[in-house]
């Protein structure tokens, strides 16, 4: 059993699945976090220092588009100079590899993670130490790269911004959210930290038309009907938060229509097709809730009396988004997954807040990390 945090080293750590892997350490004591970016490939000595003393090697780094034999070439040329920093450096780390299905198929790319997965494995053979070769299916998942990393981003990218996607091969999908590679990366490091394995990660079928068919309904039903889908279904709610993603900054805050008539004044704050749990808060003036995030909550903060701002930052980035909104004209604004945020009153006056998330609150599995905005 390791003693301490488990040292960890990602490699490609500002790819998606580098930044949802240090997403899931975030608030976790057992975990000890190290990145590595192109600057650091670019630089043998700090390479080096990168893998001095890790325990984990994820090596995420590597070209997924490009010319077939450049990327071929690429790949393999940064596997091998990852494994040389950590014979420089005498570290001894499991290795997990960001295989892919591909390796399976007859293609330059396919062949450069065949041989990436056979060096890794013999490498940690040699040396008495896990590798974790993970055959992982069509990886997508909150900010990732449309037209590059899934053509779940390029579909909500378009949707997103009022264009209609069109499909050029209706071809089928196996679908894996990057948040799911992060916890097998996770538990398998934990428990199996001896292996040298293959594992063969499954993923859930779609066809192309069906994962677009899915989006649009999704957008009219939040853009247009101002109504959250049916969210029960785990590849729904992780397809959805995707599109979120996309609408995020821009799309918010969103008005709602105020029926007034002489008895007041009424708005319709939540409409959704599962339930889901509402309640309201008070906060005296000065007073800030939240500064916390979710990895897979729909959470909806809406001001109801008084003067607010909401503060929304992306984790491992600096640029904070602010919002301020009043209960003299309610508009509602959708928390974006793994991005802390927070509410202050900046009024002289009591603020009264509805808040309304998808999932009743479970004290087991909370899906609330602290850290401040």
């Amino acid at each position: 059993m390791h003693m301490g945090a488990l040292r960890i080293g990602i490699t490609g750590a500002g790819g998606m699945m580098g930044w949802h892997l240090r997403c899931a350490t975030v608030g976790r004591d057992e975990f000890d976090v190290r990145v590595a970016d192109r600057n650091t490939f670019a630089d043998q000595a700090a390479l080096e220092a990168f893998t001095e003393s890790l325990d984990v090697l994820v090596h995420f780094a590597g070209m997924n588009r490009g010319e077939e034999q450049e990327v071929h070439d690429v790949n393999i040329a940064l596997a091998k100079q990852v494994l040389a920093a950590c014979e420089a450096s005498g570290a001894t780390p499991q290795l997990v590899f960001s295989n892919s299905t591909h390796c399976e198929r007859d293609t330059l790319y396919g062949a450069s993670k065949r041989v990436i997965g056979e060096l890794f494995r013999d490498w940690a053979s040699n040396k008495g130490v896990g590798c974790h070769d993970l055959v992982l299916p069509h990886v997508y998942g909150e900010h990732g790269k449309p037209f590059y990393n899934s053509v779940v981003h390029t579909f909500c990218h378009q949707l997103a911004i009022g264009e209609q996607p069109t499909i050029d091969h209706d071809g089928g999908l196996e679908l894996l959210h990057a948040a799911d590679v992060a916890d097998i990366v996770l538990s398998r490091v934990q428990e199996q930290p001896t292996a040298v394995e293959t594992v063969r990660v499954p993923g859930r079928p779609l066809k192309v038309s069906g994962l677009l068919a899915l989006l649009q309904e999704f957008r009219h039903s939040y853009c247009e009907l101002q109504q959250i889908p049916d969210l029960r279904d785990p590849l729904h709610l992780s397809l959805f938060n995707c599109l979120r993603a996309a609408l995020y900054p821009q799309g918010y805050p969103v008005a709602l229509t105020l029926h007034s008539d002489d008895r007041g004044s009424l708005f319709e704050a939540v409409k959704g097709a599962q339930g889901g749990q509402s309640f309201v808060s008070t906060t005296r003036p000065g007073i800030t809730r939240g500064n916390h995030f979710h990895r897979r909550k729909v959470e909806r903060f809406l001001v109801v009396q008084g003067e607010a701002s909401i503060q929304i930052r992306r984790l491992f980035q600096d640029e904070v988004q602010e919002f301020r909104v009043s209960g003299r004209e309610p508009v509602f604004i959708d928390m974006p997954t793994l991005h802390t945020h927070n509410i202050t009153n900046v009024g002289d006056t009591e603020l009264l807040t509805l808040f309304w998330s998808h999932e009743i609150f479970d004290p087991e599995r909370p899906d609330t990390v602290w850290e401040t905005v």
